[in-house]
């Protein structure tokens, strides 16, 4: 196994510079420091992007170096979006002849990862990726990697100590509520709509993320001068997206815009939209699925447009994690080390732009 330094592990927070909250909440997502790798796949076996090694010749990252082994644990592929987290983290793996891919299984809760991780701890893997099932409860596992000099990239749902991971690489669940928030402001006011109402379809409010992406969605409406008229929580899956777009279409018998938080959940909520034979608002849904891609091209329903949370972020951290393992830094910042924190921003998927999207839709 590689022996790190305490700075290599544990590296130092850069002093980046910081947009002002009102230019993120006008202007969308920021997108947090470091090059990041394209990829996304999905549980049908689409096309998978990778960076592989001498895809650019100039940067010496692309070259072979030491092999190493790198850990990998996820919830279960029950989800789209899940199921692409792991398609893509073992993609970018196979893309490197110096590295190796070892992955456990997470079980059905943060108990079954932390024991599955226990084992994978012993083995001494050079560097571990974690999505937990959930950040605080798997913040122990993260410190036991960490304190055994494994690297951790905690990938996604963040732990409570920043002591428990070498990197976080996540997506921007707030820039999400605010580039949905945008849009829906943007289009009522080229509508002349000048008090619109507005509905909110948002995922299990006990996460974080969740609340982060309607905290994002409210401010950004409140920037101009806009609330929302109705909230429902659903679970991030079709049959609960189904059940509380219902509810909430009987409780609001006219409305301007709906943003649903998540595609997969949208199945749902698009199909009682159909049932209720409503048409008269505009829906943006959340993640950037194909198959809201593809809808949004068709421009054939009221979903018109999606604001991206995209899986390419397992594809990088493994990048990362090989970075790590290998001792190396990333080649275009003047920094010698792999960040601490990388965000993703949430970009905002239209029929104007679309096809150059789809390859990306998990």
């Amino acid at each position: 196994m590689t022996t790190f330094s305490r700075r290599a592990l544990f590296g130092a927070r850069g002093a980046a510079g910081d947009l002002s909250r009102r230019r993120l909440l006008l202007g969308g997502a920021a997108v947090g420091a470091g090059a990041l790798l394209t990829a996304c796949t999905s549980n049908e076996a689409a096309p998978v992007n990778t960076q592989t090694q001498g895809a650019n010749q100039g940067d010496p990252n692309s070259a072979p170096g030491e092999t190493v082994t790198i850990g990998f644990s996820a919830p279960a592929a029950d989800h789209g979006w899940m199921a692409a987290i792991t398609n893509n983290a073992r993609a970018q793996a196979e893309a490197y002849s110096d590295v190796e891919f070892l992955s456990v299984e997470a079980g059905a809760d943060a108990a079954a990862q932390r024991a599955a991780l226990d084992t994978l701890i012993s083995q001494s893997p050079d560097a571990i990726v974690m999505l937990p099932h959930d950040g605080a409860e798997l913040t122990a596992s993260g410190l036991q990697a960490m304190e055994a000099g494994i690297p951790v990239i905690n990938l996604d749902r963040a732990f409570t100590q920043a002591l428990a991971y070498r990197t976080l690489i996540k997506g921007d669940n707030y820039g999400m509520g605010v580039s949905a928030g945008n849009y829906i402001a943007a289009q009522m006011q080229q509508q002349g709509i000048a008090n619109p109402v507005i509905a909110e379809i948002a995922g299990i409010d006990s996460l974080e993320l969740t609340q982060e992406r309607s905290a994002g969605f409210r401010d950004a409406l409140e920037v101009h001068g806009f609330t929302i008229a109705n909230r429902r929580a659903a679970e991030f899956t079709a049959d609960s997206g189904q059940r509380e777009a219902a509810n909430l279409l009987q409780a609001l018998p006219e409305i301007d815009a709906l943003w649903n938080h998540d595609d997969d959940q949208g199945i749902g909520v698009l199909a009682a939209i159909s049932q209720a034979n409503r048409s008269e608002f505009i829906m943006v849904g959340g993640a950037g699925s194909r198959a809201a891609i593809e809808a949004i091209q068709a421009d054939n329903s009221v979903l018109k447009a999606t604001v991206t949370y995209s899986p390419s972020m397992a594809s990088s951290a493994i990048s990362l994690a090989r970075l790590l393992a290998q001792g190396r830094g990333m080649s275009d910042l003047v920094e010698l080390e792999v960040p601490k924190e990388i965000t993703l921003a949430s970009e905002t998927i239209t029929k104007e732009n679309a096809s150059e999207y789809l390859s990306l839709g998990f």
